[in-house]
């Protein structure tokens, strides 16, 4: 019997990636995403081709009512959730802090931080021995940002990433015991196009790839990977786990 995952931001990137990964995997696929239609039917025709049922529901996970309808979406049309992958997430204007637009930290607090825990709450009413479910897990995206701070480019980025780090080790300790594990993966820069919407830095991946230890950066199913190990049985005693996925920066 296929697994049920629910994806965030699984149109594109990292997102796309660990959806099609988990296809395979065995999991029935719902994914979220926010505005591309086009881009969300060609990953469900994907996951489709391996076998998998899939839905796409397009909603904000800044906003709540929209995270619940996500959930909803999936009792009604796949079943109750057995993986969560919190994925999507804004990097905000590139700016030094002293010259940081208010509605630009609110927006990468509320995507990166307020959708996580949205997701993540949802998530626990449902596989929570605590309410009848049956356990499961829950993986949270980080970045390597959280620990190096991004400074004169990303530091309101860098700080939303250690928050769902520090969210991620305290909701893993609260729910150890209802079956839930709770892990986070702190990614290294992705060639992703996260680097060329929103403000982003499209030269990011380049200057990169000129200090990593590999001498490039991660592509978006080496990250996929790291997700889906946290996310399987393999890492039954990984809990409260911060992986490093990062090239060696």
């Amino acid at each position: 019997m296929r697994k049920i995952a629910i994806i965030t931001g699984a149109s594109r990137g990292i997102g796309a990636a660990t959806a099609e990964l988990a296809a395979k995997s065995g999991y029935d696929i719902c994914l979220n995403y926010l505005s591309n239609d086009a881009r969300a039917a060609e990953v469900v025709a994907t996951c489709e081709g391996h076998g998998a049922r899939a839905i796409a529901v397009r909603g904000d996970v800044a906003v709540e009512a929209d995270v619940e309808a996500l959930f909803e979406a999936c009792d009604a049309e796949l079943g109750a959730v057995d993986l969560l992958v919190n994925n999507a997430g804004i990097i905000g204007q590139a700016s030094r802090v002293d010259g940081l637009p208010a509605e630009v930290l609110q927006q990468t607090f509320a995507v990166n931080v307020f959708g996580t825990i949205y997701c993540a709450r949802q998530a626990a009413l449902r596989m929570s021995s605590k309410y009848g479910g049956e356990g499961g897990a829950i993986v949270n995206l980080s970045s390597i940002a959280a620990t190096i701070g991004s400074a004169g480019e990303y530091v309101h980025y860098a700080a939303s990433k250690g928050a769902v780090d520090s969210f991620t080790i305290g909701m893993a300790r609260e729910v150890g015991r209802e079956g839930i594990r709770v892990n986070s993966v702190q990614a290294g820069t992705a060639d992703t196009e996260v680097h060329t919407i929103g403000g982003g830095n499209p030269d990011r991946p380049a200057m990169v790839a000129a200090t990593s230890a590999l001498g490039r950066v991660a592509t978006a199913h080496e990250i996929a990977e790291a997700i889906m190990w946290l996310g399987s049985d393999k890492a039954s005693y990984a809990t409260g786990t911060i992986l490093r996925v990062g090239g060696g920066l």
